[in-house]
């Protein structure tokens, strides 16, 4: 899809962008400190997925809900959780967005509508659509955003949410980013051909799929997606296509493997998002090279002060084992 950005403010271009290079930086450099084995967590990295988490969640309001998954590290900033909470968390300090209880895999921060992430496989799925349910029911001006991908894709959950949001017409969206790998199964193994739901009628749920790669393509989609769920008219799928260039867990490459090839991974990093998008506003005179240096080097010292934070703060009292675990 060419986009006319023009017909987009300033403002928000910048954000987008912004946002982008600000979550590609954040893994970056959690990537570069994992191998110290400090961080005591498993990590899911969504480097170069970047396009999909800040197209959806800039057209949500800081109230409406997202529910994550384990690869969910630019879904929880992107929604607006602080990164100082998110790389503790990462430490498993009692600073933590979940008090060092959760590790990378679940995140939460509910000031900004993040919901949680979860490491179960699917998790999040009815427990957005059950968001949904419970917005309307209360009668709120508020939207549910899943976030999941082609490993959740083949669960059963998945087809039972999505028929209860459209029997009930919920303010659902369903956010389907197929970066076609679960864990070294590709997507064509398992899913036999274009995913069904492509061809529900548009009335019951529109779906449509996109160009995972690009910021413009998502966040029209889901402009449109947003619109009908606040018009009370249902929910909607979105599937963006784009690929997982690191491994399925840890920092670094997993071409070893033997999966995919390392020209597979090359060609697909060659289409990253960030510099895609940073291309065009140079291109249109959005950004100059200036601006987006001055960008990098802030984002570059929000990164470092987050993990001095992270490094500093305390872990959680032995004591304390039990906090949390039951609401009185």
């Amino acid at each position: 899809m060419t986009m006319n950005l023009k017909k987009y403010p300033h403002k928000l271009l910048v954000k987008l962008y912004f946002d982008m290079l600000r979550i590609n930086k954040v893994q970056l450099h959690i990537e570069s400190l994992y191998h110290l084995d400090e961080m005591k967590t498993p990590i899911h990295l969504s480097i170069g997925q970047e396009a999909i988490a800040v197209g959806v969640c800039a057209n949500l309001r800081q109230n409406d809900y997202i529910s994550s998954s384990h690869r969910g590290h630019g879904h929880y900033l992107a929604k607006g959780g602080d990164l100082k909470r998110l790389i503790a968390e990462l430490y498993c300090r009692e600073t933590g967005c979940s008090k060092g209880r959760g590790g990378s895999m679940h995140l939460v921060d509910t000031s900004v509508g993040h919901m949680g992430s979860s490491s179960i496989v699917g998790g999040g799925i009815p427990i957005g659509t059950g968001l949904g349910l419970a917005t309307q029911m209360k009668a709120e001006d508020r939207v549910s955003v899943i976030f999941f991908s082609d490993g959740a894709a083949d669960e059963g959950a998945l087809y039972e949410s999505i028929n209860f949001a459209i029997l009930k017409k919920l303010p659902v969206i369903f956010v389907y980013e197929n970066n076609q790998f679960a864990v070294c199964s590709h997507v064509s193994a398992r899913q036999a051909g274009e995913i069904i739901f492509h061809k529900t009628p548009h009335d019951a749920m529109p779906s449509q799929a996109v160009n995972g790669n690009s910021v413009m393509d998502v966040y029209e989609a889901t402009k449109q997606a947003v619109m009908r769920a606040r018009q009370k008219s249902g929910p909607s799928f979105i599937e963006c296509k784009t690929y997982r260039v690191r491994g399925h867990a840890g920092a670094g490459s997993d071409e070893k493997l033997g999966y995919r090839t390392a020209e597979e991974i090359r060609e697909w990093e060659a289409k990253c998002p960030v510099r895609a998008f940073s291309e065009i506003l140079l291109r249109d005179g959005v950004l100059n090279e200036t601006e987006i240096q001055i960008m990098e080097e802030t984002i570059d010292c929000e990164i470092d002060e987050a993990f001095r934070f992270a490094q500093r703060s305390p872990l959680p009292k032995p004591e304390d084992v039990t906090k949390y675990l039951f609401c009185d």
